[in-house]
């Protein structure tokens, strides 16, 4: 415990620009200390014995003491910022041919702001700004949305490969330049937020009946179609981040996405027979009815990889705003799977609109998403989450295995106590 404890006091130090971290070294303290197991798994088989994976779960006190504490973010930041970004802020997923995203670099930022890392916000926002700003063919900037893929292309070179935006990452960046420009004092974010939303409402927002205002995955070019239907991605729904966009941005009318937000969700997860969220789904503007997107499209109405983060936006909106939608949301959508872990202790990574698992495997993602949403509502519960599926498969600083990108900031963002937020970030300035 002595080797634990000069870990867990290096740790609580203001964190330092991107330094090489001795992972293995890691491994052998944590190890010492007894405090994690060192068999992580990432894609459980639904059909192995529950019994070897619960064997694992630690039961020492320090186990417990990890749960509340900050010292295994940071340390998991720690190990995340040198395998996952370089040195010029540019995060890369290595499981998509190590290509970086719009996505990816708003995690960061979200991350390093929530853990007092400017110098690590820095890097990767102005990666971003360099990198993924979309340009007219003579090179001039055409608004300050992001591209969301950047890579390699066929011909062999690195760069924008995937000019459309993807609002979320845009939500979360803005999110995340706001509280920036409040931690640190930096009213030079607080101007790129704004920018930023002035582009985000006129290029990602659409008018419906009634002046109902709703939020577009991306371009209206993608996801507006003649017949009058649009197609939605609930896990893009931030209220949390409507209502902060509210307090800086008079000019536009965010909270009416707020509303829309929980009008989608509420309404969308009665397309399916277990009222989970779907990874996407369709409006049909004329008639206000919701939909499962058509059978020979590429992406489904399914509860998956996608709709996780349903979870852990809205138990962020409780948590930092008090959001009686939110709480009531997360009580009657996660009913089904309440029942599933309480009669089996494990989750299908994927389930149809019947309520059919399509899948025979788990995924750490979705556990610690529902973590996020049950610690407010179900204590019990994401407490047998947390020992029996989170704990369990972190090592050396990473859940699952080394190039699982998703997983680390899921289960990062979700495992951050809402009480790590300090009031006065959320509040107008």
């Amino acid at each position: 415990m002595l080797i634990l404890a000069m870990v867990l006091r290096l740790t609580t130090l203001v964190i330092a620009p991107p330094v090489l971290v001795n992972t293995a070294a890691i491994a052998v303290l944590f190890a010492l200390a007894g405090c994690v197991s060192m068999t992580p798994q990432s894609e459980t088989s639904l059909d192995s014995s529950p019994k070897t994976e619960d064997s694992s779960v630690a039961s020492s006190s320090s186990v417990a003491k990890l749960q509340v504490n900050s010292e295994l973010l940071q340390q998991s930041w720690l190990v995340y910022r040198q395998q996952f970004i370089q040195t010029d802020g540019r995060v890369i997923d290595y499981e998509a041919s190590d290509r970086s995203t719009s996505e990816g670099q708003a995690y960061a930022m979200l991350r390093a702001v929530l853990i007092n890392d400017p110098i690590t916000f820095e890097a990767t926002l102005n990666w971003a700004q360099n990198n993924l700003t979309r340009r007219s063919a003579a090179g001039e900037p055409i608004d300050q949305l992001w591209a969301w893929k950047w890579g390699i292309d066929q011909a062999g070179n690195w760069g924008i490969i995937d000019e459309n935006f993807a609002s979320d990452a845009d939500i979360d960046c803005i999110t995340a330049l706001i509280l920036a420009s409040r931690r640190w004092g930096r009213p030079e974010y607080l101007d790129l937020a704004l920018t930023k939303l002035r582009d985000l409402w006129q290029f990602s927002t659409i008018e419906g009946p009634g002046g109902k205002n709703y939020l577009l995955p991306g371009p209206a070019s993608a996801f507006v179609f003649p017949e009058g239907s649009i197609h939605l991605n609930p896990s893009y729904f931030a209220p949390y981040a409507f209502r902060l966009f509210a307090q800086v941005d008079p000019d536009h009318d965010w909270l009416s996405l707020v509303e829309s937000s929980y009008q989608v969700l509420t309404n969308s997860s009665l397309v399916s027979a277990t009222g989970l969220p779907s990874d996407w789904i369709a409006l049909n503007l004329k008639t206000g009815q919701f939909e499962p997107l058509p059978s020979d499209s590429k992406i489904e109405s399914v509860y998956s990889f996608d709709a996780y983060r349903v979870w852990w936006r809205l138990a962020w909106d409780v948590a930092w705003f008090d959001s009686r939608e939110a709480r009531s949301y997360l009580q009657t959508a996660s009913q089904h799977l309440q029942q599933l872990w309480h009669s089996s202790s494990r989750l299908p990574a994927r389930i149809d609109l019947k309520g059919q698992a399509t899948v025979s495997y788990d995924a750490t993602s979705q556990y610690a998403m529902l973590y996020a949403a049950w610690r407010l509502i179900e204590p019990e519960t994401a407490q047998q989450l947390l020992e029996k599926k989170l704990l369990p498969r972190y090592n050396q600083g990473i859940w699952d295995d080394q190039s699982a990108y998703y997983t680390q900031n899921l289960v990062w963002l979700a495992l951050l106590p809402p009480t790590d937020i300090e009031p006065q970030l959320l509040q107008p300035q």
